[in-house]
């Protein structure tokens, strides 16, 4: 996330999610049955509809933090479906709008956790990738879902525009939370679909006759 996108500054409710990583433009569906996110989600449904969700974060030696420290960087989430379930349950749909970087965690008396945020303004819907950058995206995607066998309606694929393309593989490929927190947090579009590429590479590779993918 540039330090010089621009930016507004904002109080939003925080989700806490390890591997939920959302990105601007795209679609996030959510199971909420905990107490204190039943009661975030009736808050933000009165307000704003908005949902910041961010990763927590694993810190050496602070294992028993509570509560957990957090990455500098989210994505804010608009709900844009909800259904309400027995027992105050909901499943919500949320639309990333943009992305925010944590200024402060605020003191307050919500069951769950708010911050001050700085949320950018702009976002990359004018990028573009070149020709040659577009072309190698979708070779290495292809090579990527033919090793571990995902079935892709390609045609579909080209039909996207190329901010949803790569923030799309980055968003539901089997990277671990540390690798889609990095692509997150990179700009400018092309950079990001660099390490895409450099991510589908490494996480594609495997170990053995087991299948899986190594990080060796």
């Amino acid at each position: 996330m540039p330090t010089d996108a621009p930016l507004t500054i904002q109080r939003i409710a925080i989700f806490p999610l390890p591997g939920a990583v959302l990105f601007p433009g795209l679609h996030l569906p959510l199971h909420i049955f905990e107490p204190r996110y039943k009661a975030m989600v009736q808050e933000v449904l009165a307000r704003d509809r908005q949902i910041g969700m961010i990763q927590p974060r694993h810190i050496p030696g602070e294992e028993d933090r509570e509560p957990p420290a957090l990455y500098d960087v989210g994505c804010v989430g608009r709900i844009i479906d909800v259904e309400a379930l027995a027992e105050g349950r909901f499943n919500i749909v949320l639309e990333g709008v943009a992305r925010f970087r944590v200024r402060r965690e605020l003191d307050v008396t919500t069951p769950f956790r708010q911050v001050e945020a700085e949320i950018e303004t702009e976002v990359e819907d004018e990028a573009v990738l070149s020709s040659i950058e577009r072309a190698s995206l979708e070779r290495e995607a292809k090579r990527f879902a033919q090793r571990h066998g995902y079935v892709v309606d390609w045609a579909s694929v080209g039909q996207l525009d190329d901010e949803t393309l790569v923030n799309g593989i980055a968003q539901v490929a089997p990277f671990d939370a540390a690798a889609k927190q990095a692509l997150l947090e990179t700009s400018p579009l092309e950079t990001r679909a660099e390490l895409v590429i450099q991510l589908m590479q490494f996480f594609g590779r495997f170990d053995g006759d087991d299948g899986r993918a190594t990080l060796q």
